[in-house]
């Protein structure tokens, strides 16, 4: 008793709380030196028991348009410019006559849909794997963790209609969803979520994209902290919503910020999906699929803008 109380005391005098002392997220359970998480996942046996998903062979685009009217989390912005090099007034190039046209991005990668990659969230400056932020944050790219490490993903997703087992067309705003909501419509919907899944949650939100910005940008339904560890407990590689934060906003708890990316992103190495557009699965009710996914091999990005497949 003496030994665990001089414990105690150190603990509570090096400023560490007893839920930090005993909360042992890292090393990762993929080794100290694991870059991809929850990817590791992605075996060719995984990939090949979600092609046997595949029934009527119709696909579903997961990504939304980018562009300048869709809300993003400030100060993030996205803007295109098309260019017709040396081509001013209709020129031609050469005899042949060539024409030819390029663009430009001034953005964010974290617009439109994304893929939130493990440099992205961190408790306390630490992030995936227990690597501080001057180990790998650099101005011109991650030198770990970068989203060019994603490997292509092919494996079972499933769609938890969370909006419509609990009867309505759009979920309010500040409405977390956690495990008791997620295993009750799982069980209506008969889907079974499995090792190596990709979840993707249905709030209805995505439907005032266009209609109410203003609404659409301000807050939204989202997984709570305890769905959070819930999902993680069943081993999936990917959670992702048709909203742009995936959890609750607002939060459970004043002055908790985003607590559960800190959840799945950095203490378990999984990835987040936003603003998923599950509109036609949901209408379909495609609540199992296979999920395919090759991020654009940007070195060092942290965030991806992705169009995820969906295919029944």
């Amino acid at each position: 008793m003496k030994l665990k109380a001089i414990l105690a005391g150190l603990t509570l005098a090096a400023g560490i709380t007893g839920a930090q002392a005993e909360d042992k997220w890292y090393p990762s359970k993929w080794g100290a030196d694991d870059e991809i998480g929850a990817f590791n996942m992605n075996t060719p046996e995984r990939t090949l028991e979600a092609a046997k998903l595949i029934k009527t062979g119709k696909t579903y685009r997961l990504g939304i348009e980018t562009n300048t009217k869709v809300p993003s989390y400030p100060p993030r912005y996205f803007h295109l410019t098309v260019l017709t090099p040396n081509q001013e007034q209709g020129q031609s190039l050469g005899e042949n006559k060539f024409n030819f046209a390029d663009d430009i991005i001034a953005g964010w990668m974290g617009s439109g849909s994304q893929l939130d990659g493990l440099g992205h969230a961190a408790i306390d400056d630490v992030y995936y794997n227990g690597k501080r932020s001057a180990e790998f944050i650099r101005a011109d790219g991650l030198t770990k963790f970068g989203t060019h490490n994603i490997p292509p993903v092919v494996t079972r997703g499933v769609l938890i209609n969370i909006a419509a087992c609990k009867g309505t067309d759009v979920m309010a705003e500040g409405v977390a969803i956690n495990s008791a909501d997620i295993k009750d419509c799982a069980a209506k919907q008969q889907t079974e979520i499995r090792k190596g899944d990709v979840v993707l949650l249905h709030t209805g939100w995505l439907s005032l994209l266009g209609k109410d910005d203003a609404r659409f940008g301000k807050g939204h339904p989202g997984l709570g902290v305890d769905g959070a560890k819930y999902l993680a407990s069943l081993d999936v590689m990917a959670v992702g919503a048709d909203n742009w934060g995936l959890e609750v906003l607002p939060g459970e708890q004043k002055g908790i910020l985003f607590p559960v990316h800190q959840e799945l992103l950095t203490k378990n190495g999984i990835y987040i999906l936003e603003n998923m557009d599950t509109r036609e699965l949901a209408k379909d009710q495609g609540y199992e699929f296979m999920f395919v996914l090759g991020a654009a091999r940007m070195t060092g990005a942290v965030q991806m803008i992705i169009n995820p497949i969906a295919i029944r």
